[in-house]
């Protein structure tokens, strides 16, 4: 056990699925699989593992932000023996060919957070996605029929909607090619290439900061079974 984490050793599957919300990972646990039962509830975190398809997979709430996903992550890579964490989240879209409720798939993640100084790296970190989970998961999303995009995605310590820079600051990185905003992704890929494991952020986009559409409150759960499904289709496939 560590101090964020209460489950036992062979009490998490060697794959994770890694929403930030506690209740996504109940949902996922009551929704989707079978057998599953609770492995840790420290300060509500919830953690569950059970069958999908007779294979055993985990999912894992992390919380908001990077160093609450990096202090998850590192966890389960170097205390739990996970082999691969898929986050399953939410984003808000840069682009305005991404619609609501489409999928983007984080090939890799720019970030405004000082997260990869602790490295001592003599340059800039661009983390990436595993290819071979992302390839899955692109093909997985193509055979249920689900729009998707894939690119690079910015991950900052910064919520948009509170963010004192103005409601514009978001511009420059769509310049740049960014699909979406999320808070995880880039802690979440720097710690995996630190631990020598896979990682993939697959996102749903709820809210879009080009077009100001966003999801209704009562599609903010359901719309992300697309997600889901992918989510543990690529699981399944990997184990």
């Amino acid at each position: 056990m560590t101090p964020h984490n209460r489950a036992k050793k062979g009490d998490i599957a060697p794959i994770v699925l890694a929403p930030g919300d506690p209740l996504r990972a109940k949902l996922v646990a009551e929704k989707f699989l079978t057998d599953a039962r609770l492995v840790t509830d420290v300060r509500n975190v919830l953690g569950y593992t059970g069958l999908y398809r007779g294979k055993e997979v985990s999912v894992l709430s992390t919380g908001m932000g990077g160093p609450s996903v990096g202090i998850y992550s590192y966890e389960l890579f170097t205390e739990y023996d996970v082999e691969a964490i898929i986050r399953i989240g939410t984003c808000g879209g840069l682009q305005s060919k991404i619609s609501v409720g489409s999928l983007v798939f984080a090939m890799t993640a720019s970030t405004d957070s000082a997260w990869a100084h602790q490295y001592n790296l003599k340059g800039t970190l661009s983390p990436c996605c595993d290819a071979s989970l992302l390839l899955e998961a692109v093909d997985q999303a193509k055979r249920l029929g689900y729009e998707q995009h894939m690119g690079m995605v910015f991950s900052s310590d910064l919520f948009s909607s509170y963010n004192a820079l103005g409601e514009d600051s978001w511009k420059a990185w769509a310049r740049m090619g960014a699909l979406a905003q999320d808070m995880e992704s880039y802690a979440l890929y720097a710690t995996a290439a630190w631990c020598g494991k896979r990682a993939l952020s697959i996102l749903t986009m709820t809210d879009s900061c080009v077009t100001q559409e966003g999801l209704s409150d009562d599609k903010r759960m359901t719309a992300l079974y697309p997600m889901l499904s992918v989510a543990l289709g690529t699981a399944w496939e990997a184990l």
